[in-house]
C-alpha cells in the first residue's frame, strides 16, 4: 500500500513524499505513518511531526487510516470530481426534456415555465463547471475514485434524476393550468435568478484572489456580500434555486433546495468558526450564511 503525504509548506522542498507500508488501511496506523516519515527524514522524529486531514484536523496516532477514512485503491483529484458532480445534471436535464416521449409515454409541447427552468438549471451547472476549471483553486489532495459516485448522488439523483423528471412532465406541460406563469412571475423569477448567479460567482472570484496561486495563505474577505455574511455565496446559491422552486412550484425543487441549504449552512457555520478561531479582528457582526439571522 503507498500513501503520499504533503507539507502545509507549499515552499517545502521534501515532500510530497510516497510511502510504502506492507499493510492496509485497516491495519496501517498513523503512529506508523509517522514512524515511516522518520525513517525517511531522521530529523523528523514523530514529536516534531504533525499530521491532518486536509481540513488541517490532527489526526489520532492511535486510529488506522481506514478508521479515518483513508483508504487505499486507485485516487482522484478534487477539481476531477467536481467536474463529474456537477457534469451529471448537465446529461441528465436534456435526457428528460428532449426526449418526453421515452420517458412519459407521450410527446407533449412544454410550456414557458418549463423551458426557464430548464435553461436555468443547465446554465447553473455550466457556470459551476467553469468555474471548477478557471475559478476555484484546489489543493492537491486527492480521494478514492470509487467515493465519486457517493458524493455525486446529491447532484445526480436530487437535482439531476429527481428534478427533472418531475419539472419536465406532461402535468406542467403547455396548456396545462399548472404551468400558467404570469409575465411578472416568469420574467421576474429569472432577474432575480440571473442576479444570485451573478452574486455568487463574484463572491467565488472574491475568495479566489485572497489566496495567491501555489499558496495557502489565508485571509479575511470582504467586499460585496462579506460585509453582512461569511458565506455569502452559499447564501446566493440559495436563493437561484428558491427562485426555482417558486417558478416551477414541484415539490421536487423544494427537496433538493431544502437538502442543498442545510448541508451548505453546515459548512457556512464551520467556516464562521475557523475564520473566528484564526482572525482574531473577525467582524463580529458578521452571521454565518443568512443576513441578521444565522
Amino acid at each position: 500500500m503507498k500513501i503520499t503525504v504533503a507539507s502545509r509548506n507549499p515552499k517545502s522542498t521534501k515532500f510530497p513524499v510516497t510511502l510504502e507500508f506492507d499493510g492496509t488501511p485497516e491495519s496501517v496506523k498513523v503512529h506508523d505513518v509517522a514512524l515511516a516519515i522518520e525513517k525517511k527524514f531522521p530529523k523528523y522524529y514523530p514529536d516534531r511531526q504533525r499530521l491532518t486531514d486536509q481540513e488541517k484536523k490532527p489526526l489520532d496516532t492511535d486510529k488506522t487510516l481506514a478508521e479515518l477514512g483513508i483508504a487505499d485503491g486507485p485516487q482522484i483529484g478534487w477539481r476531477t470530481v467536481f467536474l463529474i458532480e456537477y457534469g451529471g445534471p448537465l446529461v441528465i436535464h436534456p435526457i428528460f426534456y428532449y426526449l418526453s416521449k421515452t420517458f412519459y409515454g407521450a410527446a407533449f409541447e412544454h410550456s414557458p415555465m418549463q423551458t426557464a427552468v430548464y435553461y436555468m438549471c443547465m446554465a447553473h451547472f455550466l457556470k459551476r463547471e467553469l468555474e471548477t476549471l478557471f475559478v476555484h483553486r484546489f489543493s492537491h489532495g486527492t480521494m478514492p475514485f470509487r467515493n465519486v459516485f457517493k458524493n455525486s448522488g446529491h447532484y445526480w439523483l436530487l437535482s439531476g434524476v429527481n428534478l427533472a423528471y418531475w419539472v419536465y412532465g406532461p402535468w406542467y406541460a403547455a396548456g396545462k393550468a399548472s404551468s400558467a406563469r404570469s409575465d411578472v412571475w416568469l420574467y421576474g423569477s429569472l432577474a432575480v435568478w440571473a442576479w444570485a448567479e451573478l452574486s455568487n460567482l463574484a463572491t467565488h472570484i472574491t475568495l479566489r484572489n485572497l489566496r495567491p496561486a501555489g499558496t495557502r495563505r489565508r485571509a479575511i474577505p470582504f467586499g460585496y456580500g462579506f460585509d453582512l455574511v461569511s458565506c455569502p455565496n452559499y447564501f446566493f446559491e440559495t436563493i437561484g434555486w428558491t427562485v426555482v422552486c417558486f417558478l416551477s412550484t414541484s415539490w421536487s425543487a423544494w427537496l433538493f433546495n431544502i437538502v442543498a441549504t442545510g448541508q451548505m449552512y453546515v459548512w457556512a457555520v464551520g467556516k464562521h468558526k475557523k475564520y473566528k478561531k484564526e482572525f482574531k479582528d473577525y467582524p463580529r457582526n458578521r452571521k454565518a450564511m443568512f443576513p441578521f439571522i444565522a
